[in-house]
Formats: structure tokens, sequence, C-alpha cells
């Protein structure tokens, strides 16, 4: 009997919705790794957002789209940690929706669309009226819709006190026709179905681990001593942002109770969006505990380049290669992109057994570092040994990069969007 096969069927224009399509967050790293995967299928894919980097001729640029208009920012100051809303709020929320719907059948009637992926916009109400826009667009329409869900508003503290929740009910998630709902962990998929009674795919986040990831050369072989350390210290990266959900103050704790002046502590990426109190926080541990750590924000851009006073500037994939250890002792993460890419470059990795991991990634079989929101004792010695033992370092980097091939490649993305598509077309089979 000949085996079924999943075809992409013929060539689809796939248009791509957000607030931002720029930089190194998630849902632009992974909506990017999408639209490679579909392009490499057949289809076209186009972009509109606030903030976007795509080439012009495929972008669909809408300023009032972005969650930092001023404009949006001054309604969604309104709308959470308070239980009502004041009715000018009410008209402001419907002002901006009309116009983002004018944009967005713009935007499928410039590119003459056949399917949208909204991403992230009907799952986390950063930006409440683009997600009503949205969901308008597609009942109206009836084009059909993978919708892609990083976060929802119920993950988050931040949204528990509302003021809109009639429009989070209405749209985040809405029941809309002809819609694939694509979630990234197995959580989210079971709570989708309990809150929202809506049946939804899980598409993890994915890596190209098909291809071998890229090692030291002549560009960056020097970062060590950019960023000010010797050949022989332990160069031990935390690969986030500095925001409070990423347990930084553990990796600050751990490099502190090594008690070694090899090890340093890298942080890769730049303060979020959630205010200046954390990072004075980590400024007054890191004091405390007397450590050496370098924050290398200004040196780690998306493409490599220079700085407005001439100095070289790495990509995160040049800062890895360097990497001794990867610390991730994240409180949460709706899946976990450091952490793949850990050990896609085969680095052993300390990591916080947060929700997701402990569900979805540890009972695969991972050779990791666990800890349990605590720096004990234990931790620091298996980190101790790893650093000191090479051949532990290459069998689990072995072992680790084979999971990441079997579970986390775009082969495994490309088979399930194949689905998806198949659902909404009915063909391909």
């Amino acid at each position: 009997m000949e085996p079924i096969c999943l075809t992409p069927g013929p060539p689809k224009r796939i248009g791509l919705v957000s607030t931002r399509f720029a930089g190194t967050d998630g849902v632009t790293l992974e909506a990017r790794k999408w639209a490679q995967i579909l392009e490499g299928l057949g289809h076209r894919c186009f972009w509109m957002a606030g903030l976007l980097d795509a080439p012009a001729e495929v972008s669909h640029v809408v300023p009032l789209a972005y969650f930092s208009h001023p404009e949006v920012a001054e309604v969604q100051r309104h709308l959470f940690g308070v239980a009502t809303r004041p009715r000018a709020v009410s008209d402001a929320i419907h002002r901006i929706k009309e116009a983002l719907k004018d944009e967005l059948y713009r935007f499928i009637e410039r590119f003459q669309l056949e399917v949208l992926i909204p991403e992230n916009i009907l799952a986390i109400p950063m930006h409440v009226p683009l997600g009503l826009a949205m969901t308008e667009v597609i009942c109206e329409t009836g084009l059909p819709v993978i919708a892609h869900h990083h976060d929802f508003a119920w993950e988050r503290e931040r949204f528990v006190l509302s003021a809109v929740n009639d429009h989070l009910r209405a749209a985040f998630p809405g029941a809309t026709p002809r819609t694939e709902h694509v979630v990234i962990n197995s959580m989210a998929q079971k709570e989708l179905a309990r809150r929202c009674s809506l049946p939804s795919a899980i598409i993890p986040n994915v890596l190209d681990f098909e291809t071998p990831p890229p090692g030291i050369d002549e560009y960056n072989a020097d970062l060590r001593r950019e960023i000010g350390l010797a050949e022989d210290d332990w160069l031990i990266l935390q690969p986030t942002r500095v925001v409070p959900r990423k347990g930084i103050e553990h990796a600050v704790e751990l490099v502190r109770r090594l008690k070694d002046p090899r090890a340093k502590l890298v942080i890769s990426h730049p303060a979020g969006d959630e205010g200046s109190a954390y990072m004075q926080m980590l400024h007054d541990r890191i004091a405390d505990a007397g450590i050496d750590v370098r924050f290398i924000a200004d040196r780690v851009g998306e493409t490599r380049g220079r700085t407005p006073a001439g100095q070289k500037v790495y990509t995160l994939f040049d800062v890895y290669p360097h990497a001794d250890l990867v610390t991730y002792p994240s409180l949460y993460e709706g899946f976990g992109n450091a952490f793949l890419e850990a050990i896609y470059f085969g680095k052993p990795v300390v990591v916080n057994t947060y929700a997701v991991y402990a569900r979805d990634l540890d009972p695969l079989g991972f050779k990791t570092i666990e800890m349990t929101q605590l720096v004990t004792r234990e931790v620091v010695e298996q980190v101790r040994e790893v650093l000191h033992n090479p051949a532990l370092r290459r069998e689990w980097a072995r072992t680790n990069y084979e999971l990441g091939l079997k579970y986390f490649s775009y082969a495994v993305a490309r088979r399930k969007l194949a689905a998806r598509l198949a659902n909404l077309f009915g063909e391909g089979f």
C-alpha cells in the first residue's frame, strides 16, 4: 500500500500580520521561520505591521498597528488594572479599529492575499483595536486563517484585571470561520480548549537543525577580546532580554557561588519594556555578589556591522560559539527559544524547570542542569563538573542535537504547516 503523503498544494499568497516584525523578539523570529518554510513550499509571503523590516516590495507598514504608537499606548493605558473604562476610551478603541480595518483591506487587496496569519495579535491583548480589526476582517472576508498564538492574556498577571473583557471574549481569540488555531505548547492547547472551546494544533518553536550551526570564523574570532574576556575565562551566557520573568538573578547567584575568577556572566540583550526597577535590582545583586558581569547588548545586533563609535557589532549566533555554559533560569516561558539555541550550538544549559519545559521538553530526554527556583549546592556542583569535563559536554551536545533534530527542526514545522493548509483548502493528500 502506498503511503499517504502531504504536499503543499497550489502556491498561495499569504499575509502575516502583527504589531511588529522587527528585531529579535520571539514572535518576529518564529514568523520569519514560518515564512522561510512556507516559501520553501512554494508559497509567497507578505507582511503587515506597525514596525517592519521586511523588503518594501512585500511590506505594508501601518504605524497605527504598532503597540507603542502614541494613540494606541494612550488607549491601552486605560484597559488593564481597572474594571471599567470611560466612554471616550471605548470610542477611541472603535476609531482605531476602523482605521486598522481599512489598512487590513488595503493589505489584502494590494497583494491579492489568499491566506492570513495573525501572529499573536489574537492571543495577547497588547493592541486591543488591532485584534478587534483582525477578527472583524476575518468574519467579513471569510479568508482562510492560520492564527499563530504565542502567549495568551490569561498567562500574564498584568492582564488579569481588565476593563475590556467584552473585547477579550470577542477577539482574543474569537470563534472565527475557516481558522486553524496554532499554539506553541500543550498547556496553551488545553487552556484554549477549556476556556474558549477552540481546538488547536501544536507547532513548537523550531530551529534549522538540518543545517549545522555556524562556528568561530574570521569575523567573530575576536569576540572574547572585544568584550574584555581572556581566552581561558568561562563565558557564561545569559541570552535573553533583561526582564523579571527571565530570572537573571539566579544566574548572578550561580556565578557568585562558583567562586572562580574565570567565571564571567555575559548578558546579550537589553532591558525590555517593563520598567527599570528590575535592571536596578540586578545591578544591586551584582555589586553585592562581587562578580564580573558584562552587558553587551550594544555590541549584539540582528546583523554584523559597526556601532556609531566604530566598534564591531556581532549577532547572537556569533556569541553562542564562544559560550562555555548557557544560563536559562526563566520563571515563565511560552516555549523557550534560548533553550533551543543552546542545544543547537551544543552548549550545556542550566534551565529552571518552568512549566512548559517540565511538561513538553524535559520528558524528551534532553541532558541539562535543572534547577527549581533555587541555585542549590547540587546545581553548582553539576555546573563545575560540566565546565571541567569536555567529554561530558560533547556527549550532552550530541544527544541534545539529535533530539532537537527529531522534535524541533524545520521539517517538523513544514509537515504541520502543510497539514494546516490542507485542512483549510481540502487539498494536498
